[in-house]
């Protein structure tokens, strides 16, 4: 529910931003324009005034862009635009570790060592609490232009891998029936630390938007993860929203 409410807040944000970009023309050769193309942008006077994006020119690749990343996961992100078409993005963050609570309760159970157990002792769950929740994602993106929908804006498509690091302390109790040779029952607190390491394959669907006069781009994503070691067949739908400064 989190997410959802911040995605969709952000999502506003992010729609809302080509109503701010390149509204007023360049009355001179911007800063940017001088180091980066060396030329001047064009101008335009009266109700037709035309702006040429800063950013993603044909003949000026490569770019690199980096910035931040809102979601699922809160990531550090940065980008390799090589071609017009093709991408590499690297994020690295904090996992949304509220969005996993259910999950991270049902798998309380698989922690037990059920081995040491006796027949009339068992573990009940009290709690949780994440003490870390790391992912890295390293994505190859193929981009569509859509300018036609809107100058600037891109649709991408890719596929990835990610890996996720976990540390979750579990707070329990140890209950031991009364038997013939020990009468007094036990119940006693406790809490132990439990790591999780996973990895998996995962698909990307995004938009990309960059018609600002500044070299910035806003992104928005969506991602399917796939289990294939702590838990494989489990699925998960994440992503987020963020900002890159191109360069």
């Amino acid at each position: 529910m989190l997410l959802r409410k911040t995605s969709t807040l952000l999502l506003l944000m992010v729609l809302s931003l080509p109503g701010l970009a390149q509204k007023k023309p360049f009355r001179s050769k911007s800063t940017y324009t001088k180091e980066r193309f060396n030329y001047n942008a064009t101008k335009v006077r009266g109700s037709k005034a035309k702006i040429v994006c800063p950013i993603f020119q044909n003949s000026k690749y490569p770019y690199h862009g980096i910035g931040m990343k809102l979601g699922d996961p809160f990531a550090a992100t940065y980008k390799f635009y090589p071609n017009k078409n093709y991408a590499i993005a690297v994020d690295f963050g904090k996992a949304a570790s509220g969005l996993y609570n259910r999950y991270f309760r049902e798998k309380f159970d698989t922690y037990q060592d059920l081995d040491t157990l006796s027949e009339s002792a068992s573990l009940t769950y009290l709690s949780h609490k994440v003490k870390s929740d790391f992912i890295g994602e390293v994505k190859l993106l193929y981009h569509f232009d859509a300018k036609k929908i809107s100058p600037g804006l891109q649709v991408y498509l890719g596929i990835g891998w990610e890996w996720k690091n976990s540390r979750i302390q579990y707070d329990f109790v140890y209950e031991r029936e009364p038997s013939v040779s020990d009468p007094e029952p036990e119940n006693i607190p406790g809490r132990a630390i439990r790591s999780r390491f996973t990895q998996g394959p995962q698909g990307v669907v995004g938009i990309e938007y960059s018609y600002f006069q500044l070299p910035i781009s806003a992104f928005m994503e969506l991602e399917y993860f796939a289990d294939i070691q702590a838990d494989p067949g489990w699925r998960r739908v994440e992503g987020g929203v963020g900002l890159r400064y191109i360069f």
